[in-house]
Parts: structure tokens; C-alpha cells; sequence
């Protein structure tokens, strides 16, 4: 039995999403004067993509074993973007780029964090009886 359903699991997969995004911009921006550092980025969408045109149709004998697709830990991938180079040094950070990218993800995790305390906040009203 699923009992918030779900959107709340999918709204916990963003916020983690958003969670290691944020990460990756901390490091490379803590990273932006360190020789030979390489840019990292969350990768979602391509995953996303990958998981809804290859699905694989598993056989269930009990209703209790895990379906193949159910892999919600793995929804997004860190990865190195070795083939640039912003300064002499080897460093590829682009720290204007990083900025901008941390207020849009902070402007994201705000949303899904707004939107899952209105879940909750629904569940209150019907668990006080409306009130």
C-alpha cells in the first residue's frame, strides 16, 4: 500500500535531483581556480529519456517482487565535462555560468518544496476532518 501515492515519491526524486545539483554547482564553483578541475553536471532528462523508450517488461509471479523499472534511486547521473577548457590551467568552470545555474536550480528546489508542503498541508485538513 502506497499511502501518500505518487506524487510525493516524485516530488522526494526532484528534490533529491535538485539536492545533487546543487552539489555539483558547490564543488565547481568551489573548484573555479583549481588547476586542472573539471566542470560537473546532474544529468536528468537524458535518463529520463532512456528509462521511458527502453523499459523492460519483467515477469511478475507475486505482486510483492520489484518491477524492473522501479530503479527511482538512479534518476539522475554526475558527470565531468573533460572536453572544455575555460583558462589556462585546464580549469573548464565557467563561474558565470555556474551562478546562473544555482539560482535557477534554488528557484526549482523552492518550487518543489512549495508544492510538497501543499501535499502535506492537504493531508492535515483531511486528517483534522476538514477543519
Amino acid at each position: 500500500m502506497n499511502l501518500f501515492g505518487g506524487t510525493i515519491n516524485r516530488l522526494e526524486q526532484s528534490i533529491n535531483y535538485a539536492a545533487a545539483k546543487n552539489n555539483a554547482i558547490s564543488n565547481n564553483i568551489a573548484n573555479a581556480d583549481t588547476p586542472g578541475y573539471k566542470a560537473k553536471d546532474v544529468q536528468f532528462k537524458s535518463i529520463l529519456h532512456n528509462t521511458l523508450t527502453s523499459s523492460i517488461q519483467a515477469k511478475r509471479t507475486n505482486e510483492k517482487h520489484t518491477p524492473f523499472n522501479s530503479n527511482l534511486n538512479s534518476s539522475y547521473r554526475v558527470v565531468s565535462q573533460p572536453n572544455t577548457m575555460y583558462s589556462h590551467n585546464g580549469n573548464n568552470v565557467d563561474i558565470d555560468k555556474e551562478m546562473a545555474e544555482l539560482a535557477e536550480n534554488q528557484i526549482y528546489y523552492n518550487g518543489l518544496v512549495d508544492r510538497i508542503n501543499g501535499k502535506f498541508g492537504s493531508l492535515q485538513t483531511v486528517i483534522r476532518g476538514g477543519n
